[in-house]
């Protein structure tokens, strides 16, 4: 289940992922992965631990929890702050005048996967 044939020499790889849960959203994690989530609470360069393991696949092992897995967890280096692009929400009746316009910009926060445990 967790092998892969990749390049041209078909060498066997063994993918290590994990699904975790944070700003209520879920993600499939490996190692050495950058992707955005929803702001954390701390500094640029600090590691932080994601706690809310769904699931651990390592090779031939695999750890699915009823919840969440226990003794699981995912280290990540949070490498920059700010905000997406800006939404439009615009709310319109007809016939009456009523026109409101607003912008949003999510902020969110770029960290890199550093160790599945």
């Amino acid at each position: 289940m967790g092998l892969r044939l990749c390049g041209p020499h078909d060498k066997l790889e063994i993918m290590t992922f994990a699904i975790i849960e944070t700003g209520g959203k879920q993600y499939k994690v490996s190692p050495g992965q950058k992707l955005k989530v929803e702001k954390v609470n701390t500094g640029e360069g600090d590691s932080l631990i994601f706690d809310k393991v769904l699931l651990v696949a390592d090779g031939e092992n695999l750890a699915i929890g009823s919840s969440y897995v226990n003794k699981a967890g995912v280290e990540a280096r949070v490498l920059k702050h700010g905000k997406n692009e800006k939404k439009i929400v615009f709310r319109y009746h007809s016939k009456t005048r009523y026109r409101k316009k607003k912008g949003h910009r999510q902020p969110f926060a770029e960290v890199e996967i550093t160790r599945i445990y």
